[in-house]
């Protein structure tokens, strides 16, 4: 299968979430000549800015986050060479959750609240357009609890089933059966190493416990090299500033608790065949053209 026929799609909660977990990942298909098609479930209106001069973008003051935000993911995917990007349903039709149990996650129109196959439907029509052989997305738990990103593992999951159906909404296209379905993940011991190296440096690093998709060494079945695409990384995480500061290998949140900036990218296969060898160094590895 020549590049050209690869066709890879990931499906992420927020503004920023694509460049940290899988930045390298998505430059290096696009640099290769794949197709690389990223949804975005919702504009991430609830996040906290991290610049003070942005500060009146907040939810809590004007509450036009989420137009900058968009800016923010172009700038992203103009580094990473990604040009098809999309918002689930159009940009702000889900609105961002906040945590579970605040004012923001009970909102009608918030991403948590949405009907699942609706949800799903949208982004069902985005499989059968492009036909992507590959879908990557988060675990059950979202990588690490947030509602946006458990809501997103949902409607991949459903709309990978769905988009496979024949009777279901045929009017959005012919059925198309994705091959080969990833989670994203961190392996224990590189995140450790990781921490470790950031503390180091910096007075204060993350809780490993806080980190999305940390698994033990022996659930990751993909692991791809990301040297090359490093700079272009983060380059991509540096355009969303008003989430995330980086300096050097590390960069932080909000909360300004360091963690290590990796170039290297995880993954954990869930559907579709096995590669030769583990862990796989291609997520297109067993796939046939079509």
């Amino acid at each position: 299968m020549t590049a050209a026929d690869r066709r890879l799609l990931l499906v992420h909660a927020h503004p920023d979430d694509e460049s940290i977990g899988n930045g390298a990942t998505m430059a290096r298909y696009a640099a290769q000549g794949a197709r690389v098609t990223l949804v975005t479930c919702t504009l991430g209106e609830g996040g906290e800015v991290i610049p003070p001069e942005l500060a009146h973008l907040t939810a809590d003051r004007e509450d036009t986050l989420g137009e900058y935000r968009i800016g923010e993911l172009a700038a992203a995917m103009k580094e990473l060479g990604v040009s098809d990007t999309r918002f689930l349903g159009g940009p702000g039709r889900y609105r961002d959750s906040g945590m579970m149990g605040t004012a923001d996650n009970r909102r009608p129109d918030c991403f948590w609240q949405a009907d699942l196959d609706e949800a799903a439907g949208h982004l069902v029509e985005v499989v059968r357009e492009v036909r992507p052989q590959v879908l990557v997305t988060y675990d059950e738990q979202g990588g690490y609890g947030h509602p946006d990103h458990i809501q997103a593992h949902r409607v991949a999951m459903r709309a990978f089933e769905l988009a496979a159906d024949p009777d279901w909404r045929p009017e959005l296209g012919p059925a198309w059966q994705i091959v080969k379905v990833y989670w994203t993940r961190a392996p224990q011991s590189v995140v450790r190493a990781g921490l470790a190296a950031a503390a180091e440096r910096h007075p204060l690093v993350a809780d490993e416990r806080e980190l999305p998709g940390v698994v033990p060494d022996e659930l990751v079945d993909a692991a791809l090299d990301g040297a090359e695409w490093a700079g272009r990384k983060a380059a991509a995480m540096r355009a969303h500033a008003t989430q995330i500061t980086v300096d050097g290998e590390f960069f932080a949140l909000s909360n300004d608790r360091w963690q290590p900036l990796s170039a290297d990218e995880y993954y954990q296969l869930v559907h579709g065949p096995a590669g030769s060898a583990r862990p796989e160094r291609d997520l297109f590895e067993g796939v046939e053209a079509r």
